[in-house]
């Protein structure tokens, strides 16, 4: 199991919207970060995303389940995140599994690759939208 990774994950579960200065002690100036529903590229951008994301949440956890180190370097974080969100699901908690493909230098990440279900996160808990979801999974299933 890498040091580097568990390290990573333990600040980064850390995080809120009052302490995103802790990102710099995270990420090199030229981090290129994207999930399903965005590409942010370089420090300052990320910081801004970071502080528009936890604005907008009332609580955020993530519970780490593997760090799987595949070469010097780079590895994975498996999650479960469990978020609150006042326009999705009536405010209740969402939770959603992923991963997290992390490259690093000089105990740094530059490249951060998240993977989740973008619908199972947010679609799925749209008024309108959500139903159809819903519908189709089961129509589909």
């Amino acid at each position: 199991m890498s040091d580097f990774l568990r390290r990573f994950a333990q600040a980064f579960a850390t995080l809120d919207k009052h302490n995103l200065h802790l990102l710099d002690s995270l990420y090199s100036q030229d981090i290129a970060f994207a999930d399903p529903l965005h590409q942010v590229h370089g420090l300052p951008e990320l910081r801004r995303y970071f502080s528009e994301l936890y604005s907008q949440i009332s609580q955020l956890r993530f519970d780490y389940q593997g760090f799987d180190e595949v070469a010097e370097g780079e590895g994975y974080l498996r999650w479960k995140m469990s978020f609150c969100h006042p326009r999705l699901n009536g405010g209740k908690v969402i939770r959603v599994e992923g991963c997290s493909h992390l490259m690093w230098r000089d105990n740094k990440v530059y490249r951060h690759r998240d993977y989740f279900d973008a619908g199972a996160m947010l679609y799925e808990h749209l008024p309108v939208f959500g139903r159809v979801i819903s519908w189709l999974k089961r129509r589909i299933a």
